[in-house]
């Protein structure tokens, strides 16, 4: 298995990061078997096109919401680094449980 759980929609609260908020997280590395996703199905000509990483982040952005990661954006990149056999990728992470103490 690739990731935890294939999901679909987003089970955390809105967090309203914009493109340029997503840049300020530093990326560290995840690994892709603790990743639920948050859509359950992918173009497949996104996942092959050769500019597909050329546009918006380079790094995946994921959630950590109650304990768990949310894939909320780079599933063609999670699943190119499968394919490359690699178990865990860098990947931007916006923790909610932060202060939720």
């Amino acid at each position: 298995m690739i990731f935890k759980a294939v999901g679909e929609g987003r089970p955390y609260p809105e967090h309203k990061l914009s493109s340029r908020d997503w840049a300020n997280v530093p990326p560290r590395q995840v690994r892709l078997d603790q990743l639920i996703t948050t859509k359950a199905g992918l173009d497949l000509n996104s996942l092959l096109a050769e500019d597909s990483t050329f546009y918006g982040d380079l790094f995946p952005h994921v959630v950590q919401w109650q304990g768990q990661l949310y894939l909320e954006d780079g599933l063609h990149r999670a699943l190119r680094a499968a394919l490359h056999q690699r178990l865990v990728l860098h990947a931007r992470v916006l923790d909610l449980d932060e202060g939720a103490h």
